[in-house]
C-alpha cells in the first residue's frame, strides 16, 4: 500500500495539490515479525525509502508455544536498522498513551524512511494469565473477565456494554473524518479546473474502469506468424498495453531478462535519492522476494487505482503460495505472469520444473489460471486478466518456440475452452476428443 501512495503521488500531485497524501499504519506482533514474509517486505520497503509507511510493532514476548525467549531472541530494532528503517520504542505499551502518541508524531515527522515503533505491552493486561500464552487465542473465562472489568471500572454484570463517553468519542472522530472528506473533495475540485486531463485520469483510475479501447492494442496472429515462445509474446503484449493502460505496475523477483517483463521506456520504481528511477517509475526490482513481491502486489490491489503483475519462474509461485492464495480469498486483481511452464527450460533442471503447480493454481476458488497455446491465447489472456477486477489471475507460459495455431483468436480463447480444429465427416459428434492446454497443444 506504501508503494501504492507513493506511485500514485508522484503520478497526480501537483504544486498545491496534494490530492494523494496519506500515511499507511500496520499493526504486527512477534510472531508475525517471525514471518519470512515480513523480512522480504520491509527489507524492500527500506530500500524503496518509504516514509509513508509506520509499522506499530506489538512486543508482548508471547506465542502460542509460550515465551519467546524459546525461538525468537534477535534485537527487532537492530535488524529494522540494517534495514534502513526509523525505530522507536515505548517502554509502557500499557498505559503511556502520551509516549505512544509522541511516537508516532516522530515517526510521521521521517519522512525519508519507514519507521518501526516497538511497542512494549502485557499480553491479556490485567487478567489473572496476563504475561502468559494462556490468554493468546483463549477466551478468559467468566470469571476472569469479570476481574477484568471490575479493575477497569466496569460493571461485571453488564456485558456488550459501551458507555456515552465512548459514543461521544467515536463520534467526534467520525465527524472530524467527515470534515476532512469534504476538505478532501473540495481540493480535488479546485484540482479538476487547475488540471482537467489528470483529474479524469485519476477519476476513471479510482473508479477501476479500463481505458476505453484499450484492447484493440492486443497483438493478433496468423498461422503464416512465426513460432514464438509465449514469454516472448507475453512481452509484445505489455510493450503494446504499458502506454495505454498506465495503472499497470509491477516486475520480476529477479528474473527480468527471462520473464521479459520490463517493457521498452519502463522507468523503475525506486526512491529519487538514488538516482535509479523514481516514484512515477512502474517497474518494481522485487530482488528474490517471491512471497514478498505477491503480497505487496495485493497491498498495491487493495490501495486502488492500480493494477499490479508479479513475475517469477512458475515453479517459484510455490514459495508465494500463501500470498497468492489470500489475492484470490480477497478478490483482488494481481496478475501472476509465470514462465518457463513446463520441463522445455533449459538447464535448470528438477527444482525449475512445475509438476504439481498447475493443479494448486486450478484448485484455488476464485482465480483465473490460464496456459495458453499461442500468441492469440496470450493476448486472449491478458484480456481475461484485466477484465477481471475481482480475481487473480496467472499466466503460464513457455520459454521454448510455439506455432501460431490455425483456428485460435482472441475471441474464441477468452471463452475458456474451445474447439481448435476438428477432422473427419463426424466433426459435430465426434468420436474422440483431445484436449490440450499450453505447450502440449500444438503437439496434440
Amino acid at each position: 500500500m506504501a508503494i501504492a501512495e507513493r506511485h500514485l503521488a508522484a503520478t497526480f500531485n501537483r504544486p498545491g495539490f496534494s490530492v494523494i497524501d496519506n500515511t499507511v499504519y500496520a499493526i504486527a506482533g512477534d510472531g508475525c515479525l517471525q514471518e519470512g514474509v515480513a523480512s522480504e517486505a520491509s527489507s524492500l520497503a527500506g530500500h524503496l525509502q518509504l516514509g509513508n509507511l509506520i509499522v506499530l510493532y506489538d512486543s508482548n514476548g508471547i506465542q502460542i508455544d509460550g515465551s519467546t525467549q524459546l525461538g525468537f531472541t534477535e534485537n527487532v530494532l537492530e535488524r529494522y536498522a540494517a534495514y534502513g528503517w526509523h525505530t522507536l520504542e515505548v517502554a509502557d505499551g500499557d498505559s503511556d498513551l502520551a509516549g505512544l502518541e509522541r511516537a508516532i508524531a516522530a515517526a510521521k515527522a521521517e519522512t525519508q524512511r519507514p519507521t518501526l515503533i516497538k511497542v512494549e505491552t502485557t499480553i491479556g493486561f490485567g487478567a489473572a494469565k496476563a504475561g502468559t500464552e494462556g490468554v493468546h487465542g483463549a477466551p478468559l473465562g467468566a470469571e476472569s473477565l469479570a476481574a477484568v472489568k471490575a479493575l477497569f471500572g466496569f460493571d461485571p454484570a453488564h456485558r456488550f456494554s459501551v458507555s456515552d463517553d465512548v459514543y461521544a468519542l467515536y463520534a467526534q472522530r467520525a465527524a472530524e473524518g467527515a470534515q476532512g472528506e469534504r476538505e478532501w473533495h473540495a481540493l480535488l475540485a479546485q484540482y479538476a479546473e487547475a488540471h482537467p486531463a489528470l483529474h479524469a485520469e485519476l477519476a476513471r483510475r479510482i473508479e477501476g474502469r479500463l481505458p476505453d479501447g484499450w484492447a484493440q492494442a492486443l497483438p493478433r496472429y496468423t498461422p503464416a506468424d512465426k513460432p514464438v515462445a509465449t514469454r516472448k509474446l507475453s512481452e509484445a503484449v505489455l510493450n503494446a498495453i504499458a502506454g495505454v493502460v498506465p495503472e499497470l505496475i509491477g516486475g520480476s523477483a529477479d528474473l527480468t531478462g527471462s520473464n521479459l517483463t520490463r517493457w521498452k521506456g519502463a522507468e523503475d520504481f525506486q526512491a529519487p535519492a538514488t538516482g535509479l528511477g523514481s516514484y512515477a517509475g512502474r517497474y518494481v526490482r522485487y530482488g528474490v522476494r517471491e512471497h514478498g513481491m505477491a503480497a505487496i502486489s495485493n497491498g498495491i490491489a487493495a490501495y486502488g487505482a492500480s493494477i499490479p503483475f508479479a513475475s517469477t519462474f512458475l515453479n517459484f509461485i510455490s514459495y508465494a503460495a500463501g500470498a497468492t492464495r489470500l489475492s484470490a480469498l480477497s478478490h483482488l486483481r494481481v496478475l501472476y505472469i509465470m514462465t518457463h511452464d513446463s520441463i522445455g527450460l533449459g538447464e535448470d533442471g528438477p527444482t525449475h520444473q512445475p509438476i504439481e503447480t498447475m493443479a494448486m493454481l486450478r484448485a484455488t476458488p476464485n482465480y483465473l489460471s490460464f496456459r495458453p497455446a499461442d500468441g492469440n491465447e496470450v493476448s486472449a489472456a491478458y484480456l481475461a486478466a484485466l477484465q477481471h477486477a475481482d480475481r487473480p489471475s496467472v499466466l503460464s507460459l513457455t520459454r521454448q518456440n510455439l506455432p501460431q495455431l490455425e483456428g485460435s483468436s482472441i475471441e474464441r480463447a477468452v471463452l475458456g475452452g474451445y474447439c481448435l480444429q476438428t477432422h473427419g465427416p463426424s466433426a459435430d459428434s465426434p468420436d474422440l476428443l483431445i484436449v490440450g492446454t499450453g505447450s502440449e497443444t500444438s503437439l496434440a
